[in-house]
């Protein structure tokens, strides 16, 4: 099993958030569908703020690459990513379009 760490930033207004949350409270099957069938076999995302962080647990055989190939492929995650987009914007010091940043672990205990 594999970790990885990811953070994002969402608007930073309270409507857009709470609708965020929301769509989160109530995700759509093949939307999590996807997300099963890409590997992930844990997607905890947390918030302080504006702030996301997310930690996934995948099989040994998860890809992002492949994750991107296949959601690009899908028509549902394609809506719903675009969808998203509404609410979160890129960190500051993301490249343009990019979204979830893979985030570096500096500690272990």
């Amino acid at each position: 099993m594999k970790r990885y760490c990811l953070a994002l930033d969402l608007i930073d207004d309270p409507v857009l958030i709470s609708e965020y949350e929301g769509f989160h409270k109530k995700l759509a099957p093949e939307i999590e569908k996807s997300i099963r069938d890409a590997g992930i076999q844990v997607m905890d995302i947390y918030r302080t703020g504006n702030r996301l962080f997310m930690i996934m647990e995948t099989s040994d055989e998860f890809s992002f690459e492949k994750k991107a190939k296949h959601d690009s492929e899908n028509e549902k995650v394609q809506v719903w990513e675009n969808l998203m987009w509404k609410y979160q914007q890129a960190l500051p010091h993301a490249k343009p379009g990019e979204k979830w940043m893979l985030m570096e672990q500096i500690f272990e205990l």
